[in-house]
């Protein structure tokens, strides 16, 4: 564990203290029957925060990037199904449409696959603020693949944000493969909500999560002996200390997160889920500052690039309220 070994200590012991009471506060039985737009909005934004934590997570977790996200899909395909279970959600799918699903859940895999990777290879920080360059990617690729007239406006303020990441690039060299990493992730979870849109219809959001997980999980199985080629694991097994974080970060950062987030649309628009999810970042950034010191590790050049990126994020969430504020 190196230099981490007190992070460690302190973290493993305090945060699975603090999870628990956060599980005794928001998991009683009426995390899902909202009284007020007050709670649905704390739900949001605890979710927000709870998916920002997963780049803490992953630099915590020992493990290679493609075994994290394997064992990430097993607990969390687990946890699903149980829950579906017990609320006796059942829909019957054909071998057709298990693919259809499988191949999204590969997109989402190999996102989270390439998302630890930059963490690994870079850290916290540096993969987070990649993934700002998913709003580019989206307004690139999303009129490409669903034959739309591309929003140049979108494009621009996407654009920021990868000029933001070029200018830590090009002064933070020696991360290099965790940016490449990062601006591939970026890709990623610009195409996952693109081609999920087709299937959020069909389906019942916790049977397209669960077979979405599965899918993914089967189809990662087949891909890893291939990057296990290019980047080998030093191990396979889940260390101890391993396995508290990724149940961690399973139950809480996955399966949590999901059900807040889907509760929370019961009273809050998606509009306002997807605008709050543009934190997201910053709850990272700041996270990975707080527990890593990474601040010590940047130069004056990455709060450059954070700060057109943060920009772009800024005029599109005003550009959005105005337009959203107009239709209404």
């Amino acid at each position: 564990m190196g230099k981490y070994t007190h992070v460690y200590v302190y973290f493993e012991s305090s945060l699975r203290i603090s999870f628990i009471r956060l599980a005794m506060v928001v998991i009683p039985a009426n995390i899902f029957t909202f009284t007020g737009m007050k709670k649905a909005f704390f739900q949001l934004h605890l979710a927000v925060f709870l998916a920002g934590f997963t780049a803490i997570l992953g630099k915590l977790i020992g493990l290679n990037e493609g075994l994290v996200v394997w064992y990430r899909m097993l607990i969390s395909v687990l946890m699903i199904g149980i829950l579906m279970q017990i609320k006796n959600q059942h829909q019957k799918i054909n071998s057709k449409q298990f693919m259809k699903i499988a191949w999204v859940g590969l997109i989402l895999a190999l996102h989270w696959v390439t998302f630890y990777a930059s963490v690994k290879y870079a850290n916290a920080s540096i993969a987070v603020v990649c993934i700002s360059a998913a709003g580019f990617f989206s307004a690139l690729l999303e009129p490409l693949i669903l034959k739309k007239k591309i929003n140049w406006i979108e494009l621009f303020l996407g654009s920021l944000s990868v000029i933001g990441i070029l200018i830590i690039f090009g002064f933070h060299i020696h991360f290099k493969t965790g940016i490449i990493f990062g601006l591939i992730s970026a890709v990623g979870s610009a195409c996952f909500p693109i081609f999920n849109k087709q299937l959020v219809d069909e389906f019942q959001p916790e049977v397209l999560t669960f077979y979405e997980f599965l899918g993914g999980l089967l189809m990662l199985t087949l891909v890893l002996p291939i990057y296990f080629h290019f980047f080998s694991p030093e191990y396979y097994l889940p260390t101890t200390i391993d396995w508290g974080w990724l149940l961690i970060m399973s139950a809480f950062c996955t399966v949590l997160a999901f059900l807040l987030q889907l509760n929370a649309l019961k009273k809050i628009s998606a509009f306002t889920s997807n605008l709050t999810y543009n934190l997201e970042p910053i709850y990272g950034v700041l996270l990975a500052f707080a527990i890593f010191n990474e601040h010590l590790m940047l130069s004056n050049h990455f709060y450059l690039g954070v700060g057109l990126i943060l920009l772009s994020i800024s005029l599109q969430m005003v550009r959005v309220l105005k337009l959203n504020s107009k239709k209404g």
